[in-house]
């Protein structure tokens, strides 16, 4: 096993044995939420995925290993440390190596599932490309890890406050097969819809295993994003969604905030500007993702 790896014994196990496991990421914890949201969140969310016949697996880095199945302890900890890193890909050597605690972001979290076996990673919404990124270049490292690991991305969608259309464009680009669970039209996190059309559609959790089964058993390298929309009674009218937006934007811009800090700050200011509206739909999308990735992951087993 590889020394910078500590995998919680019950994970390990599943693993072996066979059983289906599903990856969490950190930065929701650390970075998505605030204390004691993020803590009871974390826990709400690995509980479902038991009830749902899958073994939980938060992922983050602590005392110089990636932590594959973190303890209440540690998710307590995540959630209360004011010093976290926000790890990406690229930072994630320099955080093990300084033995710093680092909240693992998707493409992290992505790779350091893919090394212990796990299949299937439940997220809230993922990265993309940021609105403005033809002269900012701000795309995120979670497109292009979806890219090159084979772990499917079950999320609620983009983010919101991202160029859903042109993500979705980068996402063709780059290979990564696109399926929104029972809706023709794509979501955009805090909505059921985003005003683009869902390039694939699938209506059960068995078909979207034997998808995944195809895809790597045909050698076809990457991730499958698994688009899972909101609940209508947690979804935000889109338009009264994007007015808060644009003052989250405008907001980040007048006070100098760039790169990994902007979608922390821009997810604080909306669930500050909608008097938590926001971050119960968070909450709610989260926990419906866990349900739907665990049993993808038990579906997986027998296709």
């Amino acid at each position: 096993m590889n020394e910078y790896l500590h995998i919680h014994p019950e994970v390990a196990e599943a693993l072996r044995s066979g059983k289906p496991v599903v990856a969490l990421e950190s930065t929701i914890i650390s970075h998505g939420m605030p204390y004691p949201k993020n803590v009871e969140t974390a826990l709400s969310v690995e509980q479902i995925i038991r009830d749902n016949g899958a073994i939980p697996a938060t992922i983050g880095v602590m005392n110089g290993k990636a932590v594959v199945g973190m303890d209440r302890s540690q998710i307590e900890a995540f959630g209360q440390a004011k010093d976290v890193w926000k790890v990406s890909l690229r930072d994630l050597p320099y955080v093990v190596s300084q033995q710093l605690m680092g909240a693992t972001t998707v493409a992290a979290t992505m790779r350091i599932a893919s090394m212990a076996g796990i299949k299937v990673f439940v997220t809230g919404g993922i990265g993309g490309v940021h609105r403005g990124a033809e002269t900012t270049m701000d795309i995120s490292a979670d497109l292009t890890e979806m890219a090159q690991t084979n772990v499917a991305v079950v999320s609620a969608g983009v983010k919101s406050i991202l160029d859903i259309g042109l993500t979705l464009e980068y996402l063709e680009t780059l290979g990564i097969p696109v399926v929104t669970f029972g809706s023709d039209d794509f979501p955009s996190f805090y909505s059921r819809s985003s005003g683009h059309r869902s390039p694939l559609r699938l209506d059960s959790e068995k078909a979207i295993a034997e998808m995944l089964a195809a895809k790597w058993s045909m050698g076809l390298t990457g991730s499958v994003l698994i688009a899972n929309p909101i609940s209508a009674e947690a979804s935000i009218d889109p338009q009264e969604m994007e007015a808060y937006i644009q003052q989250a934007l405008d907001a980040a811009k007048k006070a100098g905030i760039k790169g990994k800090e902007v979608t922390p700050f821009l997810l604080k200011y909306i669930a500050e500007h909608t008097s938590g509206e926001s971050l119960e739909a968070n909450i709610a999308l989260i926990r419906s993702n866990a349900a739907l990735g665990a049993k993808i992951s038990l579906r997986s087993l027998s296709v």
